[in-house]
């Protein structure tokens, strides 16, 4: 099959996947409140509804994710795959969420990161998000003939964990020090009020990103993972070594 061109929009809204009702808050949420406070549209897409986790109901981490999506200033939607702690890799999957990629026509997509080190639902959504950017590039593929073929800009992984983190990519670092950003990150996380008590979950998220930050020269930084090489134009446009 052949891939259908599709020039980058660089308005075109974030994509953003997760496993479980937490895991963009937690993994990337600074950026997510970056991106929306500059006007663009951001859309949460989440792939269970946590019913294996040891706190919280399936109910309350919907009505959790919900709460966290709209401080974020995200839209967001639940799809059915395998249940959480039950996900398999299936083209099936990757076919389902490829739609849901035309659907919203994102310029960039994020997904968890490819590491088998942390829950394995995170890892192996990842590898059915990666399938399903490139699924929906291709016109000919029957079961999405009703909505037209659409190629992303760029595919980023985020680390739930930082056993999570990639360490054959080179990350870039997003600067999210500015302050109402991480107040709207820092109420987005806790938003997950069954999560946050039972572990310290926002401490860690921002103790990493300051660390990041400090590496980086600036206050907070979050790492994201390009699945494939970042291309720039001119090296103008490339920002300083710190």
């Amino acid at each position: 099959m052949k891939p259908i061109p599709n020039p980058i929009n660089k308005s075109a809204p974030l994509l953003a996947f997760g496993a479980h009702p937490d895991d963009i808050e937690f993994g990337c949420g600074g950026v997510i409140a970056q991106e929306t406070s500059a006007g663009r549209k951001v859309h949460f897409v989440i792939c269970s509804r946590g019913e294996a986790g040891s706190f919280g109901t399936p109910k309350q981490r919907v009505a959790e994710s919900k709460k966290a999506a709209a401080i974020l200033g995200a839209t967001i939607e639940f799809v059915e795959l395998d249940g959480d702690a039950h996900l398999e890799i299936r083209a099936s999957h990757a076919i389902k969420l490829a739609g849901i990629i035309r659907r919203v026509k994102p310029g960039i997509i994020f997904a968890p990161s490819l590491v088998g080190n942390q829950h394995p639902d995170h890892w192996k959504l990842g590898k059915i998000i990666r399938d399903a950017a490139r699924l929906a590039r291709f016109g000919g593929l029957k079961e999405l003939r009703r909505l037209s073929p659409h190629a992303i800009g760029q595919l980023f992984y985020y680390a739930v964990t930082p056993e999570a983190e990639p360490r054959d990519i080179s990350p870039i670092l997003l600067d999210v020090s500015a302050p109402e950003i991480l107040t709207a990150w820092t109420a987005a996380m806790k938003a997950h009020a069954s999560q946050v008590r039972a572990r310290n979950y926002i401490e860690l998220q921002l103790t990493r990103e300051r660390l990041l930050g400090v590496r980086a020269g600036v206050g907070h930084a979050i790492a994201l993972f390009p699945n494939e090489p970042i291309v720039f134009k001119n090296l103008s446009t490339t920002d300083r070594h710190r």
